[in-house]
């Protein structure tokens, strides 16, 4: 008798755990999520929610405009196996199969894959003739100055681009999600078992300069180099980060401008390393002109370069005349259209923030993604709707992108740590 009843009780034992496992694996999804950042990353994060979850209330709470920083400003180019073997890989290939799927879906007309090409400088023309002959038709007819050698980077099967501004704005336009013009200075919370969870957002209205509260049960903090705020708003994690302010310029349209992408050897007449990218508008932009700022943590919490952010005139002058020395045709006639600057978020091991805010319910991050932040923005947008709706992501393993690999303070139980999580027992 005592051996049934002990087996019968085990029978209860066994069942009761299994639901409390299965009860502990449910994931409530929220039913009003605010995205703060309006760039390609933070519109992606909401896209991809409100694709999810329709049902939702789903809103970008952004500082200036959508798309105002450097998802307006950047280049727009995506290479699916330029991070084959690291931890970016997944970001890599899984955003770039997406583009093309997502630039049909959005009506975008900017998307198109194209060849690249590496070129060193030159001081004369044979390296131009020589180029031609190799290469043909992949050379673009507006490479036509002085160059050195020019080898094929890429032939337009895993390369592409976008105008990331258009992509931002697509979005919006085609979804349901709401965006509110303000600057957000904290997140409300209450308190529960284990930690807290989000009840709101806090911010300062753009227009009224308000202080106001848009209540919210998950917040995703996607601002790019500006997302570091956030590790006043959560004390669990610290943030580190470093804003990269670079110039950009790009020239007015010209008629029949080859669609090729540069990537250019240093130029130490210039000290440029020209990245150029052809816009199917007929525009050409290019980066990669040297003498970058490199903006701390503190200035950047402090809302560095978000208001304004200017090109530097000497920089213009050295992109300009170290393009003209490769391009006749634009030294003939090239004329430019803007000069511009903007930043790129760079935590300290290059890696992005991508996950869960430990000890506090429904916060997450989506910052930090370095010089990739336009090629990996879908890819970024899903992982992280992924998560939130569900509880854990299957498109992109997250673990290398953990929020808390940096937090030096103590976020749990006295056992050991490892960047902040807990390892083993916790005593």
């Amino acid at each position: 008798m005592a051996k049934k009843t002990l087996f019968c009780l085990l029978i209860m034992y066994s069942s009761t755990m299994r639901s409390s496992s299965a009860l502990a694996m449910q994931v409530t999804s929220p039913k009003s999520v605010v995205v703060i950042g309006g760039g390609i990353q933070g519109t992606s994060v909401a896209y991809q929610l409100w694709k999810r979850s329709p049902s939702s209330k789903i809103t970008i709470l952004e500082a200036k405009g959508p798309a105002s920083a450097a998802s307006g400003k950047g280049g727009g180019f995506m290479a699916r196996s330029w991070g084959d073997g690291g931890d970016t890989e997944g970001l890599h290939h899984v955003a770039f199969d997406m583009y093309e799927k997502l630039a049909d879906e959005l009506g975008c007309k900017t998307y198109r894959k194209l060849p690249v090409l590496s070129v060193a400088p030159g001081k004369d023309g044979r390296g131009t003739q020589k180029a031609k002959k190799k290469l043909g038709d992949i050379m673009p007819g507006w490479l036509d100055g002085n160059v050195g050698g020019v080898n094929v980077m890429g032939y337009g099967d895993d390369t592409a681009q976008i105008t990331p501004k258009e992509f931002v704005e697509k979005m919006l336009e085609k979804s349901g999600v709401d965006v509110v013009i303000g600057e957000c200075v904290g997140c409300a919370t209450s308190d529960v078992t284990g930690g807290k969870e989000i009840t709101g957002v806090n911010y300062i209205d753009r227009e009224t300069q308000e202080e106001k509260l848009m209540e919210a049960d998950a917040v995703v903090v996607s601002a790019g180099p500006w997302s570091c705020a956030a590790e006043d708003w959560f004390d669990t994690v610290d943030l580190p980060m470093e804003g990269v302010k670079s110039t950009s310029i790009v020239w007015k349209e010209q008629s029949n401008v080859d669609a090729c992408a540069l990537f250019c050897g240093e130029d130490y007449r210039f000290n440029t390393h020209l990245e150029v990218y052809p816009r199917p508008d007929s525009t050409i932009y290019i980066c990669g002109i040297g003498g970058s700022d490199y903006i701390s943590t503190e200035d950047l919490k402090q809302g560095a370069f978000r208001e304004e952010c200017n090109a530097k005139e000497d920089r213009v002058q050295a992109a300009s005349d170290a393009f003209k020395e490769m391009s006749d045709t634009y030294r003939q006639s090239g004329e430019l259209d803007r000069v511009q600057a903007c930043m790129r978020p760079c935590p300290p091991d290059a890696k992005p923030y991508m996950g869960a805010i430990p000890g506090y319910k429904g916060a997450y991050i989506n910052a930090g993604h370095n010089c990739w932040g336009i090629a990996w923005a879908p890819a970024s947008g899903l992982a992280m709707a992924e998560l939130i709706m569900e509880g854990d992501s299957s498109s992109i393993n997250l673990k290398p992108f953990s929020p808390a690999r940096f937090t030096r303070r103590a976020t749990g139980g006295r056992g050991r740590k490892k960047g902040g999580e807990d390892v083993g027992e916790q005593w």
